[in-house]
């Protein structure tokens, strides 16, 4: 499989035609020297694209780095500083990289939120879809198939040994229906509340919304941005060892943000 193929491979279900309004460029944004030639053996996945997961990436022999949040969000910017180490250390590697952005945070079943609603009980037959970004909904809701306490739901939405970034336990004591929007969608509480929510689970948090959130009477739940986008790559991941028997490794920042 070359670079091209592979790429078609991912967005035949990621689809990055329908998130049109996406302003970060899905897809092949770094190629190798070859793209129609060369062979993929190796792939690398990671959140984020930056020097350390390139050069971790190069370092364990990957021929492409497949990631959540690449280089590049719709404007122009010049290769200097730390924007250089980032792009030279692939150049120099022959490293490509393919990124997908909102693509990623709403496919069912291999997204980020699809990965979090999973995670917490939600059936993925069942969840609907809200939280709304330039037109794109995003996020999905659904309800538990038992009633659960906050802190039992918090455990359920990190991997054992992660430690959310806050909780705020301002709503129900029993949570029986949950809306999930990964990363940094702390507005998106929002439309939890307007949906009438028991809880909602973000990525990010922030001092305005405490007061807000208590006065509203919502259970929130703020895993870290990382911490919720560490699913969609992943599930991707599975997908390609499984489908493919392409060598996957996924690279792990100290970053729990």
């Amino acid at each position: 499989m070359t670079l091209n193929q592979l790429n078609d491979y991912f967005n035949s279900f990621l689809k990055k035609e329908d998130f049109s309004r996406d302003i970060s460029l899905n897809g092949i944004q770094i190629q190798n020297s070859e793209p129609d030639k060369k062979e993929i053996k190796k792939v690398a996945f990671a959140v984020d694209a930056c020097e350390a997961t390139a050069r971790l990436a190069a370092e364990a022999g990957a021929d492409v780095l497949f990631v959540h949040h690449g280089l590049f969000w719709g404007g122009c910017q010049t290769i200097t500083g730390s924007f250089y180490k980032r792009i030279s250390t692939f150049i120099k590697n022959d490293l490509a990289l393919i990124g997908y952005h909102i693509p990623l945070d709403a496919n069912i079943p291999y997204g980020n939120n699809a990965g979090l609603a999973a995670r917490i009980g939600l059936n993925l037959d069942k969840v609907q879809r809200f939280a709304e970004w330039r037109g794109m909904e995003i996020g999905l809701w659904g309800e538990l198939p038992a009633p659960l306490t906050v802190e039992e739901l918090a455990e359920k939405v990190l991997a054992p040994g992660e430690k959310p970034l806050a909780i705020l336990p301002f709503g129900k004591k029993e949570i029986r229906t949950v809306g999930v929007c990964s990363g940094g969608a702390t507005e998106d509480v929002e439309a939890a509340i307007e949906l009438g929510l028991d809880a909602y689970i973000t990525g990010e948090t922030s001092h305005e919304l405490y007061h807000y959130v208590e006065e509203c009477g919502i259970n929130m739940i703020s895993g870290g941005h990382y911490q919720t986008e560490t699913l969609g790559v992943n599930l991707v991941k599975e997908k390609l060892e499984k489908e493919t028997g392409i060598e996957c490794i996924f690279i792990d920042l100290p970053t729990k943000l």
